[in-house]
Order: structure tokens, then sequence, then C-alpha cells
């Protein structure tokens, strides 16, 4: 198995674990709510390292944003609402279905034509949500 992919298993074990009976009174306490401050402070860490240059920091930074993540979906998953495998085939799809000139047909000539198409791929998708 590629490394990247048994490191993603691996956290999502440790997460499973955080939260088991067995785990961390901290990490089984939390909630959504609770994790929410966390998740901005985490973006503004990434914000201060993007500034600095400081890939170092950068790489570590994104870490705890993928923490976040990973979290949010383990609580999710305990409270059977959806899981990280959910997360990530929504993401597939809607990277997907909002860059057409990559994996369809539509064409574009700049990148102002592809601002464009994403804001109407953005309004149907709102309009959608609205059914």
């Amino acid at each position: 198995m590629k490394k990247h992919l048994t490191e993603f298993d691996k956290l999502i074990g440790i997460f499973a674990t955080l939260r088991s009976k067995n785990g961390c009174m901290w990490d089984r306490e939390q909630t959504h709510k609770s994790l929410i401050k966390h998740l901005f402070s985490e973006a503004k860490e990434v914000k201060k390292a993007v500034e600095n240059k400081d890939m170092e920091n950068l790489e570590e930074e994104l870490g705890d944003i993928l923490l976040q993540v990973v979290f949010h979906a383990q609580i999710a998953k305990e409270n059977k609402n959806f899981n990280i495998a959910g997360v990530i085939e929504k993401l597939n799809k809607k990277l997907v279905r909002r860059h057409p000139h990559i994996f369809g047909k539509y064409k574009v000539k700049n990148i102002r034509d592809i601002e464009i198409m994403w804001k109407k791929i953005k309004e149907q998708e709102k309009n959608l949500k609205k059914i």
C-alpha cells in the first residue's frame, strides 16, 4: 500500500483509539461545537506559516488542520451521521464537478473563463440544495 494511504489509515485508527472507552478523556469529551475554536486557531497558524514562507511549519500546521477534519469525522461516525470516507467521496465529486474543463468537455481559454464557470457551477449547486 502506498505510504500516504497507510499513514492516513493509521491516523483514522489513532482517532478511534483516542475517542474509545480507554482513550483520552479530553478527546472523548470533545464535540463539533467545542472543536470550532481549534479549527479557527489552526487556520490562523496556516496563514502565518504561508505569510512567513515557513514550509516546515506549514507542513505541521496543515497536519493540524487535517487533525481537525479527522476529529470531526470521528465524532460524526460515532453519532452515525457520516464518516471520513463520505467526506472524501463528497470532496472528490465536488472537485470533478467543478473542473469540467479537466474531467469533462468544457473548453476554457484563460483563468477568467475558469472563474466564470466555477461561479456558475456553485450557483447551480446552491439552487439544487434548495429543491
